[in-house]
């Protein structure tokens, strides 16, 4: 697309001419004076000749003089949201956040329902780990009036991405408050409600979904509704619905697998067993076919790191906060074990962030030797962790798999803390392949025979790390834990060296739980789950084939 489309003819023409004048200077060696010149060519020209010489310069990335002229630009016509967005990107993109905060925050303070400007200082504020702050900013925008749908769906998509469910739920709310019977919206009101535990709001908005639009139940609204509580009779009405859509003509593939899942979980409920295991195993057969893990390329991965030598060096410690990693297998305890620590006062939970796998990839290809983009990377992803919300000294990322790069935490942070949680293999195997999962990443999860390569390559992983860093791993047993929880927080209490506390109730109401266990996190901590592989042995006989440790 040509730089000048949707601009006029005439404020084009201005723009080239300057243009060519500044390119004959520059090519005589005189950048500054060019630069006068452009900008001195440009004065009388129009708000629209102005923005795109600066996006020409943007494009050729000669930002200096793309900076000058947005910087004059805004100067000669104040007014322009154009002008002032794009200065702010350009400071944004020429790292200096402080100024692009600062032109943002000003013209917000005279334009409070600018939506661009509102994402835009919203997505900057992400970038530093500023979770809080970009919070209020979408807030601020909702609360001076209302938006249509498309609007508040994308800013509730944007926090939720963001870690803030209660502040994206809010807006959800507002919404439907001021009016709107859009059913998307209580749709996405429905799955922030669930991470939230505010179970009994959830379905109230699911059945105004469902009613209200046809195409809700490709919402995946049948699998939220199974995971609001457990299910104690047959003729509880959500069965009926499952069947019902499951009849329903042009009902999509991934519809039809996640309500599978969903009827599976009900009859598990019931401990009627045969029936769950019939449904879940059409639900995963259906899934195994719709996607192809690379079980090669995990193979490898495992490899590698195996093999891979320890870093020789190691960045000095922090000295005011400490990361905690709780890893293992999928559906081996984490979410219960994160959610029990950060009852202490001084845990923050950050749930499963991501990051370090971001940061890998980046690192990947650059030498050990290299020590500054290391130092960048600890910085960027310490910022994601600690954010703007907490006084806490220990934080912690509960993404499971962050075990493949141990090597890499302990070289960036030397006093990090690696908590490894190890359950019965059966019984993780049965807990994965009763999951409908939404990431791509555990796409292994409906083949047992995948299954047990991911928790084969694990179990060797952490053999290989405990070796190498015994002192900063400690496993603890997910049957152990269910059977005495108090007895094996305490133990990682002072493990980790947390100060005794007068109260160990969660400090964080408004932090969700995004994973499935969104439901069993918040109720007592019970043994059910252990050994449940053997009620499915008679009709999963792959279970067996799976060694129990």
């Amino acid at each position: 697309m040509s730089v000048s489309a949707g601009i006029p003819a005439q404020a084009s023409n201005v723009s080239e001419h300057a243009l060519a004048l500044y390119d004959q200077q520059l090519a005589q060696g005189s950048p500054q004076q060019a630069r006068q010149s452009l900008i001195d060519a440009l004065a009388e020209a129009s708000e629209q000749a102005w923005l795109e010489c600066g996006r020409t310069l943007v494009l050729r990335t000669e930002l200096e003089a793309a900076m000058e002229v947005f910087a004059a630009a805004t100067a000669r016509y104040p007014a322009s949201a154009d002008l002032t967005l794009g200065l702010a990107g350009l400071c944004w993109q020429m790292q200096r956040q402080a100024q692009a905060e600062a032109r943002l925050r000003d013209w917000l303070s005279g334009h409070p329902g600018d939506i661009a400007a509102s994402f835009l200082l919203v997505r900057l504020l992400r970038e530093q780990g500023r979770m809080q702050a970009a919070a209020e900013t979408m807030l601020k925008l909702f609360e001076h009036g209302p938006h249509d749908e498309d609007t508040v769906i994308q800013a509730v998509e944007m926090l939720d991405d963001y870690g803030r469910p209660q502040d994206a739920s809010r807006i959800c709310e507002m919404a439907i408050a001021a009016g709107s019977a859009d059913p998307r919206l209580h749709a996405y009101a429905g799955m922030l409600g669930i991470q939230l535990g505010q179970f009994e709001r959830v379905r109230e908005h699911y059945d105004f979904a469902l009613s209200h639009d046809v195409r809700a139940v490709e919402w995946n609204i049948p699998i939220g509704l199974s995971g609001l509580q457990r299910y104690r009779d047959a003729d509880h009405p959500d069965f009926a619905l499952f069947r019902e859509v499951l009849g329903r003509p042009g009902l999509s593939e991934q519809a039809r697998t996640t309500t599978l899942f969903a009827l599976g979980k009900a009859h598990d409920d019931l401990a009627d067993h045969a029936q769950a295991a019939r449904y879940f195993s059409e639900a995963n057969a259906r899934a195994h076919a719709a996607r192809a893990w690379p079980r090669k390329q995990w193979k490898r991965a495992v490899e590698a790191r195996l093999t891979a030598p320890a870093y020789s060096w190691t960045l000095p410690s922090p000295a005011d906060w400490t990361p905690v990693f709780i890893v293992g297998v999928p559906r081996s305890g984490t979410t219960l074990l994160a959610e029990l620590i950060a009852r202490h006062p001084q845990v923050c939970n950050r749930g499963e962030l991501g990051w370090l796998q971001v940061i890998a990839q980046r690192l990947s290809l650059t030498p050990a030797s290299e020590r500054k983009p290391f130092e960048e990377a600890a910085a960027l992803y310490a910022t994601q962790l600690r954010q703007d919300d907490s006084n806490a000294h220990w934080y912690i990322d509960k993404q499971p798999l962050n075990l493949l790069h141990i090597d890499l935490i302990m070289a960036l942070w030397p006093n990090a803390r690696i908590i490894h949680c190890e359950r019965d293999a059966r019984d993780t195997a049965l807990s994965l392949w009763s999951q409908s999962f939404h990431d791509q990443a555990h796409d292994y999860a409906y083949d047992f025979n995948d299954i047990a390569t991911v928790i084969q390559g694990c179990r060797r992983l952490m053999a290989h790390w405990c070796k190498r860093y015994p002192a900063s791993i400690r496993t603890v047993h997910y049957e152990a834990l269910v059977a005495a929880p108090d007895d094996g927080v305490a133990a990682l209490a002072e493990w980790l060296g947390l100060p005794a506390a007068a109260s160990l109730e969660s400090t964080q109401q408004g932090r969700g739980i995004s994973t499935a266990s969104a439901w069993q996190a918040r109720q007592p901590v019970h043994t059910r789950s252990a050994g449940r592989w053997r009620d499915y042995a008679p009709y999963l006989p792959e279970l067996l084939r799976i060694p129990e440790h």
